[in-house]
């Protein structure tokens, strides 16, 4: 029986933690025996055995050595070092890289014993971290020093603070340096945006293969729901549904006030904290997170369409869930948020053109959310499906077991 070491900062928690579990869940049905590694916060129950790279506090020292003197990814050496050893004892078949940013990893230890291991490494990129010097996006930025050599960041303050030192330039050249002594190393986007840019990157090297996300189409589905009449909504206005995670700002918080200005629609945004709440006007509803994809499926069906403002992003999953629900999308030409849309399933919009939201709002509107359950619907099944997804790692896995990562492009 293989044995699959996945290694993610959470565990069973947030979306890439989930993705996890459920590819050890779908190598399991194929005959692996699973590990899953994670870090000391955002710790789920897992049906597997786990491994916990760092204690908590370790995280935070390691948090601030990142947000004090640009360390990110640099501290947790000796629990690096005793994680590498249990590593060595279990002899996993396939080592199965996620996020290892996150304040729990030191890469450059974990990267040397690859290097000396051989073992065949799979590496899920969930954003653009591991092949630049500092940041996870850089898009809204515009940024290219990445193609050639990080330096004097711009995103120094904004993503994953450095507040004394830039050590964006020596954090590229060093992960460089590391990655060209590794072999065997197939590189995982999960959108066709992020695998062009992987192409370009000092990850260019290794084959790419490109194995988009997918949902729970047996959850996310078309749900009889009474969201309108929970939330005092009337059947005349059109509801427009906003899902955010995280950073309010960068979520298109000034388009949503401005919308909500309007008397045909009316807007819903979950997932706020409360004091996202508090920065919004009364006339948006304002709603926390749920954890129940059940309930969030309920929202998606009763949405007129989905508004997905992000600046920034690689390959967004609420608009695959909007899609699984019968919703049409409205999105920012954001990361790989085009890819999942075709001309029957919504609307994609230049970043920050607020005249554009409002002529696709006004276009699904005229059309009628009727005409897009079936085009939404068929297209999350065909190409969304986490079962087809997953699979798609055990053949990966199998390949690499069976002919070891060959060199390529994109596919």
């Amino acid at each position: 029986m293989p044995t699959l070491l996945q290694i993610n900062a959470t565990l069973n928690n947030g979306s890439t933690g989930k993705i996890a579990e459920q590819i050890a869940i779908t190598a399991t049905k194929h005959g692996w025996n699973c590990f899953l590694a994670h870090g000391g916060r955002y710790i789920g129950k897992s049906q597997f055995e786990t491994i916990q790279v760092s204690s908590k506090m370790d995280n935070y020292i390691h948090a601030f050595k990142g947000e004090y003197m640009g360390l990110h990814g640099l501290g947790s050496t000796v629990s690096t070092k005793r994680f590498v050893e249990k590593i060595k004892v279990l002899k996993p078949d396939i080592i199965h890289l996620h996020n290892i940013h996150g304040y729990y990893l030191n890469y450059k230890v974990l990267f040397e014993y690859l290097a000396q291991a051989k073992t065949p490494v799979v590496w899920t990129l969930h954003d653009c971290w591991s092949f630049t010097g500092h940041c996870t996006h850089f898009d809204n930025a515009g940024c290219e020093k990445w193609k050639t050599e990080c330096g004097n960041c711009p995103l120094q303050m904004a993503q994953y603070k450095s507040r004394m030192v830039d050590r964006s330039k020596k954090n590229y050249l060093q992960k460089k340096k590391l990655y060209s002594k590794l072999s065997n190393v197939t590189i995982v986007p999960v959108s066709y945006w992020l695998g062009d840019l992987v192409s370009q990157s000092i990850l260019k090297q290794f084959p790419i293969r490109v194995i988009q996300n997918g949902i729970d189409l047996s959850v996310f589905k078309p749900t009889m729901n009474n969201v309108r009449e929970k939330l005092g909504i009337s059947d005349d206005k059109l509801l427009v549904l906003g899902v955010l995670g995280s950073g309010l700002a960068e979520k298109g918080k000034d388009e949503f006030i401005e919308l909500a200005h309007r008397d045909d629609l009316k807007i819903v945004l979950v997932g706020l904290t409360n004091n996202e709440a508090a920065e919004l006007p009364d006339d948006i509803i304002k709603l926390g997170r749920t954890s129940s994809q059940a309930e969030l499926a309920e929202f998606y069906s009763a949405a007129d369409l989905l508004l997905n403002l992000t600046y920034n992003d690689t390959f967004p999953t609420i608009n695959i869930e909007a899609l699984a629900c019968g919703t049409p999308v409205v999105t920012y030409r954001t990361g790989g948020s085009p890819e999942i849309l075709d001309e029957n399933t919504g609307v994609v919009v230049n970043k920050g053109d607020y005249d554009g939201i409002v002529n696709a709002i006004e276009a699904i509107k005229n059309n009628g959310k009727k005409r897009y359950i079936e085009p939404c619907r068929e297209r999350a099944v065909k190409h969304y499906n986490k079962d087809e997804r997953y699979e798609d790692y055990v053949r990966l896995y199998e390949n690499a077991l069976s002919s070891g990562a060959q060199n390529g492009n994109v596919y």
